[in-house]
C-alpha cells in the first residue's frame, strides 16, 4: 500500500510539472483596478474581479495571464486620477478596470485616451459617451436606459405630473433630459426638479421636503446613490411624506444597491417602487453566489448579509472579456517616452503598443456571463430587461418586469398586456401599507386654495353672476355654472379648497363693453394668475392652446335666432290650405268619374237617373258630391252601383276626416313661420346679423365669409329683442347667431316672437378651464359625466331655467302644419278608381254581349253607335224581366210577357221592308214578325 501511494505521488508530479512550467512561462499582462475600497460596491466588485480571474485561468492553459493591481480611489476624484497615473506610469498596465463613479471616470477616461489604454468603467452617467472617447468601454447599462421603464410605470398608473429629485452631481443631472423626454411622450410632465447636494445637511433636506409638500404633485422619482438616499428617505419619513397618497419611484442605481442600505432606511422606504437591471437565474450564478458569500464574509466579517449585486456581476464579466481579448492579442510593453528632462507625470506616461489592438475586441464583445447576456456594442453594454421591485418588510419584492418589447408585465414574457399590468398593480403595496393606487395629486397641506377666476361681467345672470358683499367686500358667485362647479368639486373623492376671484380688466371700448373679455379671462390661467376659470366659457380650439378644458357640461353647437310670422290667419283662402292643389284636383276628378259610373249603371233601371240631358249631367255631379255632407236621396237599384257607392263613401270618409283634422290644426294652433331658414340665406341676401359681444362667435362669422360691416354685437337679451324687432332694414338685424345654451334661455323669454332655425354648427359647449397638465382635469371630467347621467344636473337646470328650457308647445319650434299631399292618399284613390272601373267594365261587357247582333251586323260604326245609344237610353223594367225569368222553365221557349222592342229601319235603308230587328233581354226568345 505504501509503494502504491509513492508511485501515485510520483505520477502526479510528472503530470503537474509540465502545466506548472507552462503557467510560469505565460506572459504577464498587468491590469489596473481602481475601486473605492470603503464602499459596499467597491468591496463587492473587488471580490468578484478576483474570483473572475481565478475562475478564468483555473480551467485554461493560456499563453497570457492577467496580473491585477488594485488601487483605492478613496471616493475622491483626485485619488482616482492619481491611481490611474501611478498604474500607467509605474506599472505600465495594458488596461484599467474602473473607477465606478462617473465623476471619477471623467478624468481617468481622458488619461486613458492620451495613453491609448482601455478604460473599462461602470460609470453610468449619460454625459460620458463611448462615442466621444475611443478608449472608453462602459461595462454597465447607461442610466438613460431606465427612463423608458420609469415613464412606463407613471403612464400605467395614469399619473400626469411627477417631481424629479436627484443629487446635484453630473451623475444625477445626466438623467434629467431623458426622463423629461420620455414623460412627455407618455403624456406626463416633470412639474418640478429638486436638486439635493451630497453635502446637504439633514435640516436642508427637510426644508426641501417641506417645500415639496406645498405642491400638488405626489409622485416623486428619486435618482441618488445610497449614501445621500439613505438620509433623504429618513427625512421624508420624518416629514410624514411616506404615508398614504404618496408614490415614490427609485432609479436603478439605488434599487440595485438596496442590500447596502441600513435597516432604518429600509424601514423608512416601505412602499417605494424601484427599477433595476434583471439578472436571470442560472446554475453558474447559484454556484458563484455560494462561493462568493463564503469568501466575501471572510474578507469582510462586518457585512454578513451582503450578496453579489449586478455591479459585481458586471465587474466579473468585464474581467472575463478583458482576459479573452488579451489572450487573442498578446502582450507587449509600453513604448518608453523620450527623456526630455524634468517631465510631469502626465508627460511621462507614454503610450501603449497594445491598446489600439485590444480596444476593438472589448468594445464589441458578447458572452453568456453571470449577469446574463453580456453584450457590448461600440463600447456600450446593451440594456436588458428591468425588474420592478417593491420595498416591503426587510427588503424588496419583485412585482413585475419591463421590456421595450412587452412593456410592463407580471412575467418576463406575456401576450395579454392589459392583464399583465393589472397583475402588477395588484401586487404592489404603497406607502401607508395600502393597496390603493395613489392619485398622484392632492391639495397642499399648507391650506393654499385654488384660485378660481370668474367673469365679473358675466353675459347672463342665469349662468354666472358675481357680486361683492357691501360690508365685507367678499366675492359672491351664483348661477348655473357656479352650482355645477360646486357640485362637481364636492363629489370628488378628496377635499379641494378654492376661492373665487373676479376678473375685472381695466380696458373698455367707447361703448362701455370690454373687448375680448373671455379670451383674456382664460389667458390669465396661462399667466398663472388663476388656477382655473369657471363660468359660461366656451371650449374653443384657440383657447385650448393655453389651458386644458374639462368635459363640457352644457349642450354644444351654434345656431341662429330669427323672427317668426303668423301668415296663415291673414289669408281668406285658409280653407284651401289643408290640401295641396294636386290633391284637390284629384279629388274633383274622382268625384266626376264616380258620378259618371253610377249614372251609367243606373240609367236604364232607375227613373231617378233619367230625364232631359241637362238633368242627367247635373245628377252626375250631384250624386257624387252630395256624399261629402249627407246621404243622397236617390236610391240605387243595381248591385254594381251599390258596390261602387260603398267603396266611394269609405274614401270620402277618409278624405273628410283628414281635411277636418288639418283645417282644425291650422285654425286653432298659431302657425309660426321663420323669416330666415338658414345662415346661407343671410349671406345671400346681404342681411345684418348679430352676436353676443366678446363671444367667439365673431370668429365663426368671419370663417363663414360674412361681410364684417354686416356684423353687429349686442350685450343682452333685451338688445337682441330690440334689434330683431327692427329688422335688418331699420337699423337692426335679421338674425342672431348664438350658442345653444343661450338660445334656449332666450327662447324661454321670447318664444312667441322668435325661433331657432337651421342646422346646429358643431362646437364643444361650456367647460371649466384649468392649467395645462392639471391632474384635476380628468377627475372633474369624470364627475361631470357622472352628474350628466344622473338627476343632479337636471335639478340644477330646473332651478335656473324652469321646467322647460323654452316654450311649452309647438309654437317654439316655428314649424307650421303642412298641407296634405296626394302621396298620402294614392292607395285610397287607387282602390276607389279600380272599384268603379271594375263595375263599369262588368256592366259594359254584359251590355255588349246582349247586343252582340248589332255589333256583328254590316252597318257602319256610326250606325252601330247610334243604335246602341238608343238601346241604352231605353228604360228597362227589372221587376217584369225578373218575373218572366221565374215563369220560364229551363229549355222552354215561349213568348215573353214583355213585348220586344221593335224598331223599323226601312226609311234608313238598313234592312228590307219585310224584315224587322228585335232586341230582347236575356232569356227572352227572339221572334221575327210577319206581315199582317
Amino acid at each position: 500500500m505504501k509503494f502504491f501511494c509513492l508511485y501515485l505521488l510520483v505520477f502526479m508530479s510528472f503530470c503537474v510539472a509540465p502545466l506548472s512550467c507552462q503557467n510560469e512561462a505565460a506572459a504577464k499582462a498587468d491590469v489596473g483596478v481602481i475601486l473605492d475600497f470603503d464602499t459596499a460596491v467597491g468591496k463587492i466588485s473587488r471580490t468578484c474581479i478576483s474570483m473572475a480571474l481565478e475562475d478564468f485561468y483555473a480551467k485554461r492553459n493560456l499563453s497570457t495571464k492577467i496580473v491585477l493591481h488594485f488601487r483605492d480611489s478613496r471616493s475622491d476624484v483626485v485619488g482616482a486620477a492619481s491611481a490611474a497615473i501611478d498604474l500607467l506610469k509605474n506599472i505600465q498596465v495594458i488596461a484599467i478596470l474602473g473607477p465606478q463613479k462617473s465623476i471619477q471616470a471623467d478624468f481617468v477616461i481622458d488619461i486613458g485616451d492620451k495613453a491609448k489604454v482601455p478604460i473599462i468603467s461602470q460609470a453610468m452617467s449619460p454625459a460620458l459617451s463611448p462615442k466621444e472617447s475611443p478608449y472608453f468601454i462602459r461595462s454597465a447599462q447607461c442610466s438613460s436606459h431606465q427612463a423608458k421603464a420609469i415613464a412606463a410605470i407613471v403612464k400605467a398608473f395614469g399619473w400626469r405630473q411627477v417631481v424629479f429629485i436627484y443629487e446635484d452631481t453630473n451623475y444625477g443631472s445626466g438623467l434629467v433630459p431623458f426622463l423629461t423626454k420620455e414623460f412627455l411622450e407618455n403624456n406626463a410632465l416633470v412639474s418640478y426638479q429638486s436638486l439635493i447636494s451630497p453635502s446637504s445637511t439633514n435640516d436642508q433636506i427637510l426644508r426641501e421636503l417641506y417645500k415639496l409638500m406645498t405642491m400638488q404633485t405626489r409622485v416623486f422619482v428619486v435618482h441618488m446613490l445610497p449614501p445621500l438616499a439613505s438620509r433623504f428617505f429618513r427625512m421624508a419619513k420624518e416629514a410624514n411624506m411616506m404615508r398614504k397618497g404618496y408614490a415614490w419611484i427609485m432609479a436603478d442605481a439605488l434599487t440595485s444597491l438596496l442590500d447596502s442600505v441600513d435597516s432604518k432606511t429600509i424601514e423608512a422606504m416601505q412602499g417605494v417602487l424601484g427599477v433595476k437591471a434583471y439578472v436571470p437565474r442560472s446554475d453558474e450564478l447559484h454556484d458563484f453566489t455560494r462561493r462568493w458569500r463564503k469568501r466575501f464574509h471572510n474578507e469582510n466579517p462586518d457585512m454578513d448579509k451582503t450578496k453579489p449585486n449586478v455591479f459585481g456581476l458586471w465587474a466579473y464579466d468585464s474581467l472575463t472579456a478583458l482576459a479573452v481579448a488579451t489572450e487573442r492579442v498578446g502582450v507587449e510593453r509600453f513604448k518608453k517616452p523620450i527623456n526630455r528632462g524634468n517631465l510631469t507625470d502626465l508627460e511621462g506616461i507614454g503610450t501603449s503598443n497594445i491598446g489600439s489592438s485590444l480596444v476593438p475586441l472589448i468594445r464589441n464583445f458578447r458572452s453568456n456571463g453571470l449577469s446574463g447576456d453580456f453584450h457590448i456594442v461600440d463600447g456600450q453594454l446593451m440594456p436588458s430587461a428591468f425588474q420592478i421591485v417593491n420595498v416591503i418588510g426587510k427588503g424588496e419584492k419583485r412585482v413585475g418586469f419591463w421590456t421595450e418589447k412587452h412593456g410592463i408585465s407580471k412575467k418576463l414574457k406575456t401576450n395579454d398586456q392589459n392583464k399583465a399590468v393589472y397583475s402588477v398593480k395588484k401586487a404592489i403595496t404603497w406607502p401607508g401599507e395600502t393597496s390603493e393606487v395613489p392619485k398622484g395629486w392632492e391639495m397642499p397641506t399648507n391650506g393654499q386654495k385654488l384660485r378660481i377666476g370668474v367673469p365679473f361681467m358675466g353675459r347672463f345672470s342665469e349662468f354666472v353672476k358675481v357680486e361683492r358683499d357691501k360690508e365685507t367686500n367678499a366675492v359672491i358667485a351664483t348661477g348655473f355654472c357656479i352650482d355645477v362647479f360646486e357640485a362637481v368639486m364636492s363629489s370628488l373623492p378628496y377635499a379641494v379648497l378654492y376661492e373665487y376671484i373676479p376678473f375685472e380688466p381695466p380696458f373698455e371700448t367707447p361703448h362701455g363693453s370690454r373687448v375680448g373679455y373671455y379670451n383674456d379671462l382664460v389667458y390669465q390661467i396661462a399667466l398663472e394668475k388663476y388656477d382655473a376659470v369657471v363660468g359660461d366659457v366656451a371650449i374653443v380650439a384657440n383657447r385650448s392652446k393655453y389651458v386644458d378644458f374639462t368635459f363640457p357640461y352644457t349642450a354644444s353647437g351654434l345656431s341662429i335666432i330669427v323672427p317668426i310670422k303668423d301668415s296663415e290667419r291673414k289669408t281668406a283662402w285658409i280653407f284651401m290650405k289643408p290640401l295641396t292643389m294636386g290633391l284637390w284636383l284629384t279629388i274633383g276628378a274622382s268625384f266626376v268619374y264616380t258620378g259618371f259610373v253610377v249614372w251609367v249603371l243606373e240609367h236604364r233601371v232607375n227613373k231617378e237617373f233619367r230625364g232631359p240631358p241637362h238633368k242627367q249631367i247635373g245628377l252626375i255631379f250631384w250624386f257624387s258630391f252630395s256624399t261629402i255632407v249627407f246621404a243622397h236621396k236617390e236610391k240605387v237599384k243595381s248591385n254594381l252601383t251599390r258596390f261602387v257607392v260603398i267603396v266611394w263613401i269609405f274614401a270620402v270618409l277618409v278624405l273628410t276626416s283628414s281635411y277636418t283634422a288639418n283645417l282644425t290644426s291650422m285654425l286653432t294652433v298659431q302657425q309660426l313661420q321663420p323669416t330666415i331658414t338658414s345662415i346661407h340665406d343671410l349671406i345671400r341676401n346681404g342681411e345684418y346679423v348679430g352676436y353676443q359681444e366678446g363671444s367667439f362667435v365673431s370668429g365663426f362669422l368671419n370663417n363663414m365669409k360674412f361681410n364684417s360691416s354686416k356684423i353687429r354685437s349686442y350685450g343682452s337679451f333685451e338688445e337682441y329683442d330690440e334689434a330683431l324687432s327692427k329688422g335688418s332694414r331699420n337699423g337692426g338685424v335679421a338674425a342672431v347667431v348664438e350658442v345653444l345654451p343661450f338660445i334656449r334661455l332666450f327662447l324661454t323669454k321670447y318664444c312667441h316672437k322668435y325661433t331657432m332655425v337651421g342646422p346646429a354648427y358643431s362646437t364643444a359647449g361650456f367647460g371649466f378651464a384649468f392649467q395645462k397638465g392639471s391632474p384635476l382635469v380628468p377627475d372633474v371630467s369624470r364627475a361631470i359625466l357622472n352628474m350628466a347621467e344622473g338627476e343632479k344636473m337636471e335639478r340644477i337646470k330646473r332651478q335656473w331655467f324652469g321646467e322647460e328650457e323654452g316654450c311649452p308647445d309647438s309654437r317654439r319650434t316655428g314649424i307650421p302644419s303642412k298641407s296634405l299631399t296626394l302621396d298620402g292618399f294614392r292607395g285610397l284613390f287607387l282602390i276607389a278608381g279600380l272599384s268603379s272601373s271594375l263595375a263599369l267594365v262588368i256592366f259594359l261587357s254584359k251590355f255588349f254581349y246582349q247586343n252582340r247582333t248589332i255589333l256583328s251586323s254590316d252597318a257602319s260604326i256610326k250606325q252601330k253607335i247610334s243604335v246602341l245609344a238608343r238601346v241604352f237610353d231605353e228604360e228597362k223594367d227589372i221587376s217584369s224581366a225578373a218575373a218572366a225569368e221565374e215563369s220560364t222553365t229551363p229549355g222552354e221557349i215561349t213568348d215573353s210577357a214583355q213585348s220586344p222592342i221593335s224598331i223599323s229601319y226601312q226609311n234608313e235603308g238598313m234592312f228590307s221592308q219585310d224584315e224587322e230587328f228585335s232586341t230582347t233581354e236575356p232569356g227572352t226568345p227572339v221572334h221575327h214578325a210577319t206581315e199582317c
